[in-house]
């Protein structure tokens, strides 16, 4: 936990950047019959009937220092689908940082040996040491500052019935940009001190 914290309270360094990762399943649910719009004093009505049309699942990049977030949407969330992700990082978003401190938690797919699984050995190490893995521990998901920007895309976009995929990117990609222009981020009080303070019981005494 306070290595996270550390994380977070480190001063910005352009050339150390931290980003926070995570990722949720979505279902695609299609609508049975035609819904009823919204009328004066009545609210547009569903019929509580629907089709599935599969799943999917959305990684979740979130930067505090500049209110960036990046939603990537795909079939699986697998070692290789992980590796991916982490190349498109270091390539594409951030080519020129030395260093990504990467805050995300300990699922079993969050492993720079991942890359082995979806690159040649060389390719896996390149993109290795310009990565920094930092795990929340178990029940602390909420050191995550992506999870608390995923809970903002379920209350805006993805908590309703969203029939396929391209609908799912394309609104996705709206409220991205949205947010992006307002550089909306998360301002996080909660340091080591204050972890000794409030949870002073989870941390084991010397002198037990």
């Amino acid at each position: 936990m306070e290595d996270v914290l550390d994380v977070y309270a480190r001063l910005v360094d352009p050339q150390r950047l931290r980003v926070c990762f995570d990722e949720t399943p979505k279902q695609f649910i299609a609508e049975t019959r035609q819904p009823v719009p919204a009328r004066a004093r009545q609210p547009a009505r569903f019929d509580f009937e629907y089709g599935r049309n599969g799943t999917c699942n959305l990684f979740m990049f979130f930067s505090p220092d500049d209110g960036w977030r990046h939603e990537a949407v795909t079939d699986r969330r697998t070692q290789i689908d992980f590796a991916r992700q982490m190349q498109w990082l270091v390539d594409v978003r951030f080519p020129e940082v030395a260093v990504i401190d990467l805050v995300l938690d300990s699922l079993n797919t969050h492993h720079l040996a991942a890359s082995y699984e979806a690159f040649e050995p060389a390719e896996a190490r390149r993109i290795a040491p310009k990565l920094m893995l930092h795990y929340t521990p178990k029940h602390g998901s909420w050191l995550n500052m992506a999870d608390l920007e995923i809970s903002v895309f379920n209350r805006v976009c993805w908590n309703r019935r969203i029939a396929d995929r391209a609908t799912l990117e394309r609104e996705t990609l709206a409220l991205e940009n949205e947010r992006d222009a307002k550089q909306s981020t998360v301002t996080r009080q909660f340091t080591c001190q204050t972890a000794r303070e409030c949870l002073h019981r989870l941390y084991p005494s010397a002198l037990s």
